[in-house]
């Protein structure tokens, strides 16, 4: 960000950015220990402990209470659907908003299962919608077809970045002490392809995939429309915020934003799929140490998410061949958080249960 040219909008992006601190070692480390302790041979109950611990390490406390959870659904249209990248109609976003704010998606199941909160939040839906559980904060409506011109200004980008940290903020205050990332926008694997073929390096053949289903032809179709968007927009690799104005989304952009600020706020962040993690690559790479704060819920079926994973660093919870988005393999991944918290909390240790360690 050139400091002439910087926006109050990106001034106050780097102030968020600037309250992101390293993970607590000492309380990783403890968790760790004590979990060495317990009746059971070290490291075999695999990434339970690894997220027990990862969890101290994040909150700087030995067994967080982590009752209270949302995942934080945003909804925005693509203008890049114009070029028929999607078997489903750019109408479907709407649609499916309502349908989460009725209660009746797959993420509402999940979540109710879970005792989590879903909050939907239109960020950039090209319709007007009015629900009395829609949070409105509209960055853009719909982006523009990148395959033509930038997606986004750099200034619609940076406020639905502030945007998702604006939300964060306020399930905070609510009481959210974890939050999962969720999306629905018709057309946003295709942005998702381009911002991870660009700042992971990545050829498109490799990032993009079927999405909503595509065949053979279309996906090939879509391999080229990513392809052109970023030769057109050419977008920066060393600047994320250019990235996802030129071949991003809005949701993409609020995802982002939800990430740095649980984690400015020392909170976890559970990744879903591929859209969730492009999100989550924007987010590293605006804030190196916001990686600490995220864990990888599961393995999409999308194609490119286990590459993407690599270049998070993060290693999947679950694999269940999963590829809707929404939030669901995240949400589904609460269970096992609660599973880490109470081993460490419940879990007899070798020397209360009067068990030899050899």
């Amino acid at each position: 960000m050139d400091e002439h040219k910087e926006t109050n909008g990106e001034r106050a992006l780097k102030e968020t950015i600037r309250r992101i601190r390293p993970m607590d070692d000492e309380a990783a480390r403890l968790a760790r220990s004590h979990s060495d302790s317990l009746t059971k041979p070290p490291g075999s109950l695999g990434k339970l402990e690894d997220a027990a611990a990862k969890l101290a390490g994040i909150t700087g406390e030995l067994w967080p209470d982590l009752s209270k959870r949302a995942v934080i659904v945003m909804a925005g249209d693509h203008g890049v659907c114009e070029e028929g990248v999607s078997a489903f109609p750019q109408a479907v976003t709407p649609q499916m908003v309502h349908n989460f704010l009725n209660g009746g998606a797959a993420v509402n199941v999940l979540a109710r299962q879970a005792g989590a909160e879903v909050v939907c939040v239109d960020i950039g839906v090209a319709s007007e919608l009015s629900h009395e559980r829609l949070i409105s904060r509209k960055a853009v409506w719909g982006t523009r077809n990148m395959a033509k011109e930038p997606a986004m200004t750099r200034e619609e980008a940076v406020s639905a970045v502030l945007t998702g940290i604006e939300v964060a903020q306020e399930q905070l205050q609510r009481g959210v002490r974890v939050f999962a990332t969720g999306e629905m926008g018709i057309g946003n694997t295709t942005a998702s392809a381009a911002i991870v073929s660009v700042l992971a390096g990545l050829p498109v053949r490799e990032t993009a995939g079927r999405g909503t289903g595509i065949d053979d032809k279309a996906l090939s179709h879509k391999i080229n429309v990513v392809e052109r968007a970023i030769a057109l927009n050419k977008p920066d690799p060393e600047d994320p915020i250019d990235v996802l104005a030129k071949v991003g989304g809005a949701e993409i952009a609020g995802l982002a934003g939800v990430i740095l600020g649980a984690a400015s706020n020392r909170c976890p962040v559970v990744i879903d799929g591929y859209i969730s993690s492009a999100a989550a690559l924007i987010a590293m790479r605006l804030c190196e140490h916001a990686r600490e704060y995220m864990l990888a819920s599961h393995l999409s079926q999308e194609r490119g998410h286990a590459l993407l994973l690599q270049k998070l660093g993060l290693s999947p919870l679950l694999q269940l061949d999963m590829r809707l988005g929404e939030g669901t393999g995240a949400v589904l991944a609460f269970h096992l958080l609660d599973a880490s918290i109470r081993l460490m909390q419940e879990m007899a240790t070798f020397d209360s249960a009067g068990v030899s360690k050899s």
